[in-house]
């Protein structure tokens, strides 16, 4: 029996992360038919062997050797079988009722892609900026049930297949530097998409310690920074004078919060992250070009000798 639904699991060397986040997959209570689709995106398939200890007919565990997030997504897609696609990250966990509450907003609002919040649960409280961390690896922007007009990141989220621009729509150019799935939700915006928020359609997310730094957060912030300028850049038709207008604010948010954060370091106030934070996306609203986007997945996470030998 074709089932309605199939979960998607992209995973890139952390096996432990994605049985777990399988587990909760499986555990999902819904009247709906549903599959869990796991995507092994280490070149080497290092984690196939503990993806296939999950013994549930519901499983389905594929190899893409080639690294990347889109890569892996694509893969996801290909090899499940369901109308409705629900996309679950390696580091997150489902309460039970996810499932559930995704479909019933779906339905509800007859969207195209319904998106839910992140709550954040750190597994080793770090010894400074505890609250900062929390609220950066959440998304929860407080929107009232149903439908809304803007869209979010693919982890916790729900999409119908027939929406899709294309069976593989992720883009390829965005295997290292994510915000594959910003442009595949900006392309069905400008073809009349429609986007629905389910608050009770959340999910855990425990990031892995090595990203619980400041040093990574001000990278990916950086890298926030850059999106509205990219999506102007990426549209169909490219959008100049969001381009500028969003290089001004950047340019007034980096004067601005770098004083504060200048201020905040000399005064080691329990706020300055925050401050850091907002001075690095005003930078990186400035200098948002294309050449210089910070790289996070794909061939950025493998050891150049490691690439060689691939090559070779």
């Amino acid at each position: 029996m074709t089932p309605r639904v199939s979960i998607i699991i992209p995973t890139f060397r952390r096996p432990e992360r994605a049985v777990d986040a399988a587990r909760s997959a499986l555990a999902q209570v819904c009247d709906a038919g549903f599959e869990v689709v796991l995507v092994d995106n280490d070149p080497e398939g290092a984690a196939l062997a503990l993806l296939r200890t999950l013994d549930d007919p519901r499983i389905v565990v594929c190899h893409e050797p080639s690294a990347g997030v889109a890569n892996a997504r694509n893969a996801g897609l290909r090899a499940s079988r369901g109308d409705l696609i629900a996309f679950l990250d390696d580091d997150e966990m489902a309460p039970p009722t996810w499932l559930a509450e995704l479909l019933r907003v779906q339905a509800a609002a007859k969207a195209d892609v319904v998106f839910g919040p992140v709550r954040t649960r750190l597994s080793e409280p770090p010894r400074d900026h505890r609250a900062y961390f929390e609220a950066f690896f959440a998304r929860d922007p407080g929107h009232a049930e149903g439908a809304i007009d803007r869209f979010y990141g693919c982890g916790c989220s729900l999409v119908r297949r027939a929406a899709l621009p294309s069976p593989e729509p992720f883009s390829a150019e965005r295997n290292e530097i994510g915000g594959e799935d910003d442009l595949l939700f900006q392309a069905m915006d400008a073809a009349g998409a429609r986007f629905a928020w389910a608050p009770g359609g959340w999910v855990w997310e425990t990031p892995d310690p090595s990203r619980v730094t400041l040093a990574y957060t001000l990278k990916r912030a950086f890298a926030y920074g850059q999106g509205p300028a990219t999506q102007a850049w990426s549209a169909r038709k490219r959008d100049y004078a969001a381009i500028g207008f969003w290089m001004a604010v950047g340019l007034a948010q980096t004067v601005v919060y770098g004083a504060l954060a200048a201020a905040s370091y000399l005064g080691k106030t329990q706020g300055r992250a925050t401050a850091y934070r907002r001075f690095v996306e005003g930078v990186g609203k400035v200098l948002w070009f294309p050449v210089i986007k910070p790289r996070f997945y794909g061939d950025a996470r493998i050891p150049k000798a490691q690439r060689l030998r691939t090559a070779g």
